[in-house]
C-alpha cells in the first residue's frame, strides 16, 4: 500500500527528529521543545477539536511535574512508572475538574478553570513537598524499566521523542475517530448534537479528561528531562504561554501546536539576553500572527495549499 503524501511527510519529520541530535541539535533544548509540544497538542485536543476554552491547563502540567519529580526522588521510582503516576494523577485531577466545568460554556467555563488552577498553585505554594519557591531540583533520570540509564542527554532525547511520538499518535487517532467526529460536531453547533441525542456533558468531560491526561504526561516527562519542577509549571502564566503556542501555530490543527511550541521555546531561549523584553518581543509576534495569520501559520499554509489545489 503505497502512502499518502502525509505519510511521507511524518516520516520525513521523525527521521529529522531522530537525527536531530547529531546534526547540531542541543538535545536539553530539543527534550523541551518535544515536552512543550505535547502539552499544546493536549491543549489543542480540548480548544481545537472541542471548542472549549481553558486558562487553567497548567494545573495537570504542573502538578504532573511535581508528581514524577517527587516520586523518583524521594521514593526512587522508575522513571516510566513515575510518568505513568503522574499522567494518572493529572487524568484523576482532570476529571474533577471537568466535572465541575463543562456544564458551562464560554467565559464561565474557562473562569471555572483558572479558579481552579489558581486553587492547586496556592496547594503548591503550601505543600511540604513541593518545597514553594525552591521547587523540587536535583531529579534523577533513573533506569527505564530499572535497565537503560537516562544520565546521558541523547538517550534521554530519544526517551522523550518516543513519549512525544506516542502521544502526538494517540491525539491523531482520537481526533479521526468517531469519537473525534462528535467532539468536533459539539464545537461546530452543540445544540445540534444535543438534538441528534449525543450526551454532550459525557463527550466534553471524557475530551476533558484525555488532554489533562496528556498535558500531564507533558508535565512529568519535562520533570525528568530537565531535573527540575517549580511553582513555574503552575502558575497561571503557563496556562497564557500554552494558548499563546496554540494559536500561533493553528488552532484545530493537529501539527499547529508542535509549530507554534517551537517557536516561542526558540524564542524564550535565543532571545534570553534581552531579559524582560522578550515578553514584549513575544507579546508583539502574536500580534502581528494574529493580524497577518488569523489561522495560524499551520493553518495559514494548509488553506493556501487547499485553495492552491481547487484552481488546479
Amino acid at each position: 500500500m503505497s502512502l499518502s503524501k502525509t505519510g511521507v511527510l511524518y516520516i520525513a519529520v521523525l527521521a529529522l527528529a531522530c537525527a536531530a541530535p547529531f546534526i547540531g541539535g542541543y538535545p536539553l533544548f530539543l527534550m523541551k521543545c518535544l515536552c512543550f509540544a505535547l502539552f499544546a497538542c493536549a491543549f489543542n485536543l480540548l480548544i481545537g477539536f472541542t471548542g472549549l476554552l481553558s486558562f487553567g491547563h497548567a494545573m495537570f502540567f504542573g502538578m504532573a511535574a511535581y508528581i514524577a519529580a517527587h516520586s523518583a526522588k524521594v521514593w526512587g521510582w522508575t522513571p516510566e512508572v513515575a510518568i505513568i503516576a503522574a499522567t494518572l494523577g493529572s487524568a484523576a485531577l482532570g476529571y474533577v475538574t471537568g466535572w465541575l466545568a463543562v456544564r458551562r460554556q464560554g467565559i464561565y467555563f474557562a473562569m471555572i478553570t483558572l479558579a481552579l488552577s489558581q486553587m492547586v498553585y496556592f496547594f503548591c505554594v503550601q505543600a511540604p513537598f513541593t518545597y514553594a519557591e525552591d521547587g523540587i531540583q536535583s531529579v534523577p533520570r533513573g533506569k527505564l524499566f530499572g535497565v537503560i540509564s537516562l544520565a546521558d542527554d541523547r538517550v534521554m532525547y530519544y526517551f522523550v521523542l518516543a513519549i512525544f511520538v506516542f502521544g502526538y499518535w494517540m491525539i491523531h487517532r482520537i481526533i479521526h475517530s468517531p469519537f473525534g467526529q462528535v467532539l468536533k460536531s459539539i464545537r461546530e453547533n452543540e445544540p445540534r448534537a444535543l438534538s441528534l441525542g449525543y450526551e454532550v456533558h459525557k463527550y466534553k468531560l471524557l475530551a476533558f479528561v484525555l488532554s489533562a491526561a496528556l498535558a500531564g504526561m507533558a508535565g512529568a516527562t519535562k520533570a525528568l528531562a530537565l531535573g527540575l519542577a517549580t511553582l513555574t509549571d503552575v502558575q497561571w502564566q503557563m496556562s497564557g504561554e500554552v494558548v499563546l503556542m496554540t494559536l500561533l501555530g493553528g488552532m484545530g490543527t493537529i501539527a499547529g501546536p508542535v509549530v507554534g511550541s517551537t517557536i516561542i521555546i526558540a524564542m524564550q531561549n535565543y532571545l534570553s539576553g534581552f531579559g524582560s523584553w522578550v515578553t514584549i518581543i513575544m507579546g508583539a509576534t502574536f500580534v502581528v500572527c494574529v493580524l497577518a495569520f488569523r489561522r495560524g501559520i499551520v493553518g495559514e499554509l494548509q488553506h493556501f495549499l487547499k485553495s492552491r489545489s481547487n484552481k488546479a
